[in-house]
């Protein structure tokens, strides 16, 4: 994983990834200052390493002396052409525009504000110097899309007309004899204050349209058979679970793959990572998920079977538990109370996946980085409604009168089955952590509080049983902050 860490540990901003040939390109921000674009490379799309920066504030009394925020990298007929949002130290900060650079490799960027750029927010589609209530101009995080031989971007606005909290929008503007035209919305829900880095993608004739919502730190979709719109939402339109943010997404030959940053702890000003990338697809009924990165099985060591895996170990030594193991199933039973069923780890990064069967009712679920005393994460599964929840759980030696540790991190929900029995694929590698069920994405976070070295199951009136499992060892995460590289 990815951090940008330096003087803070959360200096990432939003990101961009563009693949060349067999190499991601990853573009992103430098929070707090904004002052320069960062560029890293990577050949495997999880490790990456820094190369030279790729653009800088302009000079004093240009658009873009002040700040750069998030940008869009893509290829045009003289090489590959980055938009960008800047900002002006003369407007304080209420002012964002958009600007473009170019490259012959990459590498190398010059800014070339050619056509009519660098392009402003203004009437009468949207929020301009006349009309602007919050006392700040949104317009910013374009995304430059294709369609029909035209090129089109889209950003992130501000209605003109609307609640002043519910005016975000996704603004649209079209390429006319060289020029770039303002155009109505792509999409205005009325709901949310910003609708943040856009972007769009055709797949079986339909299009789907993500952006990241401030209020709650989630990505959401919209679709529609046109692209024009009108776009709609599911019954449920959430395509990341909450603290993944700012996510783009890129083709990777016939895979298309979603990168996004997380906000640790779920706050906005707190650390960054970038975590490593999803894969996007669609359901029978069009609606879209996330499921595993290809590219892990190019991070393959060895593979544990269930029959080898460590020996098991009740925690708690419940006395209304008990276990049965056998080469091809593994049952646990607590009648009464909680117990933790748990083995070391073969490795510190693997993929675990398996058959969970829930037999009987009561609750149940995984635990991850457990030490000797219980402590450490705890995914719970509700297999009759569907819901799944992380936590961190155990001792707080901080607190004399609350010494306990028990946040929720993140939920998710899955199609629950009526025999109660899911295929999952749960990955730990460094402090991220993916829970796949029945192929579907459905947790995705990064946390750094527990470092102990057990795996395991946790029964509490219920009982679970575990076949057809293995252990996937994958090779280290190079380092958990980008190494760097000077030349280009």
């Amino acid at each position: 994983m990815y951090t940008g860490s330096g003087f803070k540990d959360w200096e990432i901003g939003d990101i961009e990834v563009f693949k060349e040939g067999d190499t991601y390109h990853l573009f992103h921000l430098i929070i707090p200052n904004h002052d320069y674009i960062a560029h890293a490379v990577s050949e495997d799309g999880i490790n990456w390493r820094r190369v030279k920066n790729a653009l800088f504030v302009g000079h004093p009394g240009e658009w873009d002396d002040d700040m750069l925020w998030t940008m869009d990298v893509s290829e045009y007929e003289g090489g590959y052409e980055m938009y960008y949002t800047g900002l002006r130290l003369a407007h304080k900060g209420v002012i964002q525009k958009i600007g473009r650079a170019t490259s012959q490799d990459l590498y190398d960027w010059e800014k070339e504000n050619n056509y009519n750029l660098p392009l402003a927010s203004d009437g009468p589609y949207y929020e301009g110097p006349s009309n602007n209530p919050r006392t700040w101009l949104s317009f910013r995080d374009p995304y430059k899309f294709m369609h029909e031989g035209d090129s089109y971007l889209l950003f992130c606005a501000r209605n003109s007309q609307g609640p002043t909290s519910r005016r975000g929008c996704v603004g649209k503007a079209k390429l006319v004899d060289d020029q770039w035209v303002l155009q109505k919305p792509l999409l205005f829900p009325f709901a949310y204050d910003d609708i943040e880095c856009p972007c769009l993608v055709k797949v079986h004739d339909r299009f789907y349209l993500i952006g990241s919502i401030r209020e709650d730190i989630k990505v959401r979709y919209w679709y529609s058979d046109e692209f024009e719109g009108e776009y709609k939402s599911f019954h449920s339109d959430v395509l990341m679970p909450q603290g993944n943010y700012a996510a783009r997404i890129i083709e990777d030959g016939e895979h298309l793959l979603v990168y996004n940053f997380y906000f640790l702890e779920r706050e906005i000003n707190y650390k960054r990572v970038l975590p490593p990338p999803k894969e996007l697809g669609v359901d029978d009924q069009g609606r879209l998920y996330l499921k595993s990165f290809y590219g892990w099985t190019q991070n393959i060591n060895s593979k544990v079977g269930q029959a080898d895996f460590a020996d098991v170990i009740p925690l708690f030594r419940n006395p209304n538990a008990q276990m049965r193991l056998t080469d091809d199933k593994w049952t646990f039973h607590s009648t009464s109370g909680y117990e933790i069923y748990a083995f070391h780890s073969p490795a510190d990064d693997f993929i675990w996946e398996g058959m969970l069967h829930l037999e009987g009712m009561g609750k149940s679920g995984f635990v991850l980085k457990m030490d000797d005393e219980g402590n450490g994460y705890f995914i719970s599964m509700d297999f009759v409604n569907g819901f799944v929840q992380i936590r961190r759980w155990g001792f707080n030696p901080h607190d004399y009168h609350n010494n306990f540790t028990f946040d929720n991190l993140q939920t998710g929900i899955f199609e629950p089955a009526t025999d109660r029995k899911i295929q999952f694929r749960l990955i730990c590698y460094g402090y991220y952590f993916e829970l796949s069920i029945d192929g579907r994405i459905v947790l995705t976070l990064v946390d750094y509080h527990f470092e102990g070295n057990k795996i395991g199951l946790y029964s509490a009136s219920s009982i679970l049983s575990l076949s057809e499992s293995e252990i996937i060892i994958l090779d280290s995460p190079e380092i958990e902050y980008a190494i760097t590289d000077a030349g280009g």
